[in-house]
């Protein structure tokens, strides 16, 4: 397990930049935490590190959004999955069977189809450390 302080935005964007940078073909990153935690800017920070020159938002109504980088780069967001079968029509499982690297925000919501190898990243408040202030948590397995 590794614990990363971060007590802005711009150092949640850098540390997940630096998490891009060295991501591999086929790795599965699966991001957690509550709404306005972030996600989104680490996302942003990810693909950034992933040298993906597209503007990165959150593809809530969408399920995935596929960029091109140094490697292909699908971001999903799942919070709005209310039935497995909504996966299965947009190709999750080839996708992330494929060499993309693939970022889950609210990946618990989809936990049993997550691949026991993938990487978790969860992402704290602490407002008594100052409210910019996260907790990023990254680890094999279930966060």
């Amino acid at each position: 397990m590794n614990i990363l302080e971060s007590r802005s935005e711009e150092e949640s964007f850098r540390i997940a930049e630096e998490l891009g940078k060295k991501a591999k073909e086929g790795e599965i990153y699966c991001l957690e935490g509550e709404l306005g935690v972030g996600k989104t800017i680490f996302a942003k920070g990810f693909a950034k590190g992933l040298s993906v020159d597209a503007v990165v938002d959150s593809p809530t109504f969408n399920i995935v959004k596929e960029y091109r980088g140094r490697i292909p780069f699908y971001h999903f967001d799942v919070y709005r999955i209310e039935d497995i079968e909504e996966l299965w029509e947009i190709g999750f499982e080839d996708m992330i069977g494929s060499d993309a690297v693939c970022l889950i925000e609210w990946a618990s919501r989809i936990e049993e189809e997550i691949p026991p190898f993938a990487k978790w990243i969860r992402i704290e408040k602490d407002l008594e450390q100052g409210f910019e202030y996260r907790k990023i948590t990254m680890e094999e397995g279930k966060a």
